[in-house]
C-alpha cells in the first residue's frame, strides 16, 4: 500500500470521528437546552404561583379609572331608574291642576255672626282677589324679603335651601324643615296637605316646576298673596289687612306690611293681639330683611322701627273652626249651589274672643303636655253655639276637635248616672260603699287606688270614686243610666257593659256640652246648633231654624239635686281648679285611662262650657287629669266669658305694637 493511500484512509477516519464527536456534542447541547428550558418553565410557574398567592400585580391608573367609572355609572343608573319609577308613581297621584283659577273668587257663602259682623272663612272677607299691581310695592317686598328673597331668580325650587333643610332633617331624623320657596308654598296651599313626608315633598317639587312653567312670577306671587294664611281666620292679604288693621291692603304702611309678612311663619305665635312682644320682634326681623335685600334704605328702616303699629280697635272674631262648622251646617240645612248666600250664625264675637283669650292665658298658667291639643265649646241655654275652638292652631291643623273629635269622657259621664239615681228617688245623702268590687269579671279601680269606704252619693261624685259609681250603677240599672243620658240629649252610641258609667264610650265635646246644657237651663233638652237663618242675595229668607228645645231632659227635683252635687265638685272635690271668683260654677272633671283625655264640663251664669285636652294620636299624658289640667283652662275661659257678658273689665287685647330694635345693631342675628 502506498503512503498516499494510507494518508487518505487516516484522513477519512479522522474526519468521520470528528463528525461523530460534533453530532454527540450537538445532541448534548440540545438535551441541556431542553432541560434548561424545562427548569425555567418550572421556575416561572412556581414563581407565578407564589406571586399570585402573596402579592397581586398593581393595577394601572387607567384600569382603576375604568373600573370606578363602570361602578359609578351602574350606581347612577340604578338611582335614576329608582327615582324615575318612584316619580312616575308620584306623578300619577298628582292633583288636577286644570281648574286652578276656578276657585279664586270670593266664597259663594257669606257667614255673619249673631251681631251681623262678617266671619272670616276660607277665602277673603272682601270677595275679589287683590292684584299685585293694586298693592304698594312694599307689601310684596316684605313677604319676599322674609319668605323667599331669591323668588325672581329661581325656577320654583331653591336647591341650596333644600340641601340645608336636608342636612337639618338628617340630623334630626325627621322632616323638620322644608326649605320651601313661595312657589312650593303655593303648590301646598293649592293642592296638597300639610303632612311632612318625602312623597308629599316630591309632589310639591313637581307642582312647583309646573306652576313656574304655567304662570309668570307675578301671577304666582299674586296667587300666593291671595291664599296664604295670616292667622285669625284670615286667608289672603286682603282679609288680613281688614282683620288686623281694619283697612284695605292698598293702604298698608311699610311697618304694617312687615307685620303681616312676619305672621306667615307661625300666625298664632306672632299674633299681635295676644303676643305683641313676639310680633314686634318678628316685625323687626322683617324690616332688617327688607334693608338687607335693598327694599328699604337703612335710615328708612330705622324710621319705620320707631313708628307704632296701630291695630284694629274692634277685631272681628276669627273663629276659623266655627266658620268651617257653620258652613257645613248651612249646606246640610239648605243644600244649594247658588252664590251670594248669606248665613246668619249663632257666634258671639265677644264671647269667642273671651274663649280664645282664656285658652291662651291658661297655657301660661298650666303648660300643655307635649303634643297636646285643646278644644272648647260654649253653648247658651238654647243650645246655640256662642263660641267654638277646635284646636291650638288652625294653620297647622284644620281638624275640628270641638265638633268632630270622638274621645272617652271618663268621669265626665258620671252626672248622668247620679241623675238616674236621683230620678229613682235617691238623695245626695244616700250612702254607698266605696270598696273594691268585681262586676262581670272586671274590677274598677279608684284613682291612685284610694278607697273611702261608706260614703254619701254626693261625696262619691265630688271625689269621683269609681268603685262607688259602679256599685251605684248596678243598683240603679245600666238601662236607666243610658236612658238618662239619652233624655239629656247625648246621642252617642252607649255600651251595655259594666264600665258604662265610667265614660268608656266616645263622645265629641259638642255632644257632651249639649247633654250638660239642661243642667243650666232648667232641664230642657236641646240640640246644639250654629246656624240661625239663611238669606239669598236680596235678603229674602230661604231657611230659618225652628225652636231647638226637644222636651224635658229630667225632672226638676232630680236636676236640682245633681246641680248641688256638681257645685260641690268645684268647691270641695276634683274640680277645685275650676272655681270662679265671679260666678257659681257647677261641673265635673273627666280623665280617661293614663290621662289620654282630660275634661271639664260645666255651667255658670247660664252658659255651658266643655273643655277637652288630649293628643290626636291618643298617646298618654302621664300625670294629667281633668282636675289639674282641663279644669284650669275651663276656669280661665269661663272667668272671662262671665266678665264679658256682665260688661266687666277683662284683660284687653293689644291695640298697638312697636317693632323691636334691630337685632343686628346689637350684634345678634
Amino acid at each position: 500500500m502506498s503512503v498516499r493511500k494510507k494518508k487518505n484512509r487516516r484522513a477519512k477516519a479522522a474526519q468521520a470521528k470528528k463528525t461523530t464527536r460534533q453530532r454527540v456534542n450537538a445532541d448534548s447541547r440540545k438535551t441541556k437546552k431542553k432541560a434548561t428550558v424545562k427548569r425555567a418553565r418550572k421556575t416561572t410557574k412556581a414563581s407565578g404561583k407564589k406571586r399570585t398567592a402573596k402579592q397581586r400585580p398593581q393595577p394601572t391608573l387607567s384600569s382603576l379609572f375604568l373600573r370606578h367609572a363602570v361602578a359609578a355609572s351602574s350606581f347612577v343608573f340604578l338611582v335614576v331608574f329608582a327615582l324615575t319609577a318612584f316619580s312616575a308613581l308620584i306623578i300619577r297621584e298628582l292633583p288636577d291642576t286644570s281648574e286652578i283659577w276656578l276657585n279664586r273668587d270670593a266664597p259663594g257663602v257669606t257667614l255673619v255672626a249673631a251681631d251681623g259682623s262678617p266671619i272670616p272663612q276660607r277665602g277673603r272677607l272682601e270677595g275679589a282677589p287683590v292684584r299685585l299691581a293694586e298693592l304698594p310695592p312694599h307689601v310684596p317686598a316684605a313677604i319676599l324679603a322674609i319668605e323667599d328673597r331669591n323668588f325672581y331668580h329661581h325656577a320654583g325650587v331653591n336647591v341650596f335651601s333644600i340641601l340645608r333643610a336636608m342636612s337639618v332633617n338628617l340630623r334630626s331624623g325627621e322632616i323638620a324643615q322644608g326649605g320651601s320657596t313661595i312657589t312650593q308654598q303655593l303648590a301646598k296651599l293649592l293642592f296638597l296637605t300639610p303632612e311632612r313626608t318625602i312623597s308629599r315633598k316630591i309632589r310639591e317639587l313637581y307642582l312647583a316646576f309646573w306652576l313656574e312653567l304655567r304662570f309668570t312670577k307675578d301671577e304666582i306671587l299674586s296667587l300666593y298673596l291671595n291664599r296664604a294664611y295670616f292667622g285669625a281666620g284670615a286667608y289672603g292679604v286682603s282679609a288680613a289687612s281688614f282683620r288686623y288693621f281694619d283697612k284695605s291692603p292698598s293702604d298698608l304702611t311699610v311697618a304694617e306690611a312687615a307685620l303681616l309678612a312676619g305672621l306667615l311663619k307661625a300666625p298664632s305665635t306672632y299674633d299681635p293681639f295676644r303676643a305683641p312682644e313676639k310680633a314686634g320682634v318678628r316685625t323687626g326681623l322683617v324690616l332688617d330683611a327688607m334693608v338687607d335685600n335693598g327694599h328699604l334704605g337703612y335710615f328708612q328702616g330705622e324710621e319705620e322701627r320707631l313708628k307704632a303699629i296701630h291695630l284694629a280697635t274692634k277685631p272681628g272674631a276669627s273663629a276659623p273652626y266655627f266658620a268651617d262648622y257653620a258652613a257645613r251646617a248651612a249646606q246640610r240645612a239648605f243644600p244649594t249651589n247658588k252664590r251670594g248666600i248669606r248665613v246668619r250664625t249663632t257666634l258671639a264675637p265677644d264671647l269667642q274672643l273671651a274663649v280664645e283669650n282664656g285658652l291662651h292665658a291658661a297655657t301660661g298658667i298650666r303648660a300643655l303636655p307635649a303634643g297636646a291639643q285643646f278644644a272648647a265649646v260654649l253653648l247658651d241655654q238654647n243650645g246655640a253655639i256662642r263660641a267654638l275652638v277646635g284646636g291650638r292652631d288652625y294653620s297647622v291643623s284644620q281638624f275640628n276637635r270641638g265638633a268632630d273629635a270622638r274621645r272617652q269622657p271618663g268621669s265626665a259621664f258620671k252626672p248622668f248616672l247620679f241623675l238616674a239615681a236621683m230620678e229613682q228617688g235617691m238623695a245626695p245623702s244616700r250612702r254607698v260603699l266605696d270598696q273594691p268590687v268585681r262586676v262581670d269579671g272586671w274590677a274598677p279601680a279608684n284613682y291612685k287606688d284610694k278607697y273611702l269606704g261608706d260614703i254619701t252619693l254626693a261625696t262619691a261624685l265630688s271625689k269621683s270614686q269609681n268603685a262607688a259609681a259602679v256599685r251605684l250603677q248596678e243598683e240603679v240599672g245600666r238601662s236607666a243610666v243610658r236612658l238618662a243620658a239619652r233624655r239629656m240629649g247625648l246621642n252617642a252610641d252607649l255600651s251595655h257593659g259594666a264600665a258604662l258609667s265610667l265614660g268608656v264610650d266616645v263622645v265629641t265635646p259638642l255632644d257632651l256640652a249639649g247633654a250638660y246644657a239642661p243642667f243650666a237651663n232648667g232641664g230642657f233638652r236641646v240640640t246644639p246648633y250654629g246656624v240661625e237663618q239663611i238669606d239669598d242675595l236680596f235678603g229674602r229668607q230661604l231657611w230659618f231654624r225652628e225652636d231647638s228645645f226637644k222636651g224635658a231632659g229630667a225632672s226638676l227635683p232630680a236636676l236640682d239635686a245633681v246641680n248641688r252635687m256638681l257645685i260641690d265638685v268645684v268647691e270641695n272635690g276634683t274640680g277645685r281648679e275650676a272655681f270662679l271668683s265671679n260666678a257659681i260654677a257647677a261641673g265635673k272633671t273627666g280623665t280617661s285611662q293614663d290621662g289620654r283625655d282630660t275634661w271639664f264640663v260645666g255651667h255658670a251664669d247660664g252658659l255651658t262650657l266643655a273643655v277637652w285636652i288630649g293628643r290626636d294620636d291618643n298617646k298618654p299624658m302621664w300625670g294629667a287629669t281633668g282636675g289639674n289640667l282641663a279644669a284650669v283652662y275651663w276656669r280661665e275661659v269661663m272667668q272671662r266669658v262671665v266678665d264679658q257678658r256682665r260688661g266687666a273689665a277683662s284683660p284687653a287685647l293689644a291695640r298697638a305694637i312697636t317693632p323691636s330694635p334691630s337685632l343686628k345693631r346689637d350684634g345678634q342675628e
